[in-house]
């Protein structure tokens, strides 16, 4: 799924959340997600608003824990808690570019640094609500549109600064920008941090076919135009039916199956399309493995650093490539109460997994009888709506 942001009259971290709420990522999830982290004393809302004759969705973070300041160090290792891990995995690139960015400015521990304006509950709730939103929505890249600068100052713990701030503009490097008349900040650093951490690309968006659009505003209200950031969801539209992927690979002789098998299951559950082990020998007769992983693009970066992290190799191949991907949907059918999922294809249909061995335990039959039941009560349903209508 493609993310395109129109950050109108900029960016700010409850804005984008916001957005991908209007857009259609479940608030429930994006609470369990930010609960994961073990903060407490909070409350997240969303609310349906008019700004200037256009709908949006506003967000509030309502807060009974009187702490407004923590080092970087704290925030990063609760972002590392939440769950599920690609939640976290996005979360924590984005408070640590948020620490570097800091310690840069003031000469300091990045680790150390004491982040007072964003060292509330009102930044964590922020970020990993929108990498929570994000992993729910399924959205793999996201493009971004010019990102308005203001003008003028703010106001923060060191005095007043000029507008962008010297943290955001950190943060920025490498993003596309652009002048605009609206004074004070426009782009915060939370905003700023989350696209570096959503690698966004900048310029028009590939082909593609919208299916949502949100609106996101925000808690400052302009005279002549609504405060808000648009994300419209799309599946990417290709034009030779090839969908541009990577295979990570990296030859090991040294794991053990068990953690083979676990690096696996982390890669598959960190986004991964795909991920595969085959045999192979290597230099003096030594038996090994060639770890593949598929992705796409935007996830290279997290899948390399996990691969690296869980191996211990110390080099890690990256292929392009290309796939055609068929159009599939996923249908839900119950077996005595049981849920079970039927992935459904242009040639077939199958049963997930885990949801056929779930229900073959609780009802005390066999997986191929229990995967038998769930296809044919797929195949009938088309049949018996048809007949209704």
């Amino acid at each position: 799924m493609i993310c395109r942001l129109d950050p109108f009259t900029g960016l700010a971290g409850d804005m984008l959340l916001a957005a991908l709420i209007d857009a259609g990522a479940p608030l429930d999830g994006i609470r369990s997600a930010v609960a994961s982290t073990g903060l407490t004393g909070w409350e997240l809302t969303a609310e349906r608003v008019r700004t200037h004759g256009l709908a949006a969705t506003r967000v509030r973070v309502l807060v009974t824990d009187p702490a407004t300041e923590r080092r970087a160090a704290e925030l990063i290792s609760m972002a590392g808690s939440a769950r599920p891990e690609p939640v976290a995995a996005l979360a924590t690139v984005a408070l640590r570019a948020v620490a570097e960015a800091e310690g840069r400015i003031h000469g300091a521990d990045p680790s150390q640094v004491h982040l007072h304006e964003l060292g509330g509950h009102d930044a964590l709730v922020d970020i990993v609500g929108v990498a929570a939103a994000l992993h729910l929505l399924g959205v793999t890249e996201v493009y971004c549109a010019a990102v308005p600068l203001g003008t003028g100052t703010v106001s923060t713990r060191h005095g007043v600064l000029p507008v962008p701030a010297p943290a955001t503009l950190a943060l920025l490097e490498g993003a596309l920008v652009t002048g605009s008349e609206l004074r004070g900040e426009t782009v915060t650093p939370t905003g700023a941090a989350l696209l570096r951490a959503m690698r966004a690309r900048y310029g028009p968006p590939p082909p593609m076919i919208p299916l949502a659009t949100g609106y996101g505003a925000g808690t400052r209200k302009l005279p002549d135009r609504p405060n808000v950031v648009v994300a419209t969801l799309a599946e990417p539209s290709h034009d030779d039916g090839l969908e541009p992927v990577v295979v990570l690979e990296t030859n090991l002789d040294d794991v053990t199956g068990e953690l083979l098998g676990h690096t696996i299951a982390r890669a598959l559950d960190a986004g991964a399309l795909d991920a595969w082990a085959s045999p192979a020998t290597m230099k003096k007769g030594r038996p090994a493995y060639v770890l593949h992983v598929l992705c796409r693009p935007s996830s290279v970066p997290v899948l390399r650093e996990l691969v690296f992290a869980e191996t211990g190799t110390l080099g890690v191949r990256e292929v392009a490539a290309g796939r055609t991907a068929l159009r599939r949907h996923t249908t839900e059918v119950h077996l005595d109460g049981r849920r079970v999922r039927v992935k459904h294809g242009p040639h077939g249909a199958k049963p997930e997994h885990d949801d056929v061995a779930a229900a073959a335990a609780a009802l005390g039959l066999s997986l191929r009888e229990t995967a038998a039941r769930a296809l044919r009560l797929a195949q009938e349903r088309p049949r018996a709506e048809e007949e209704q209508g």
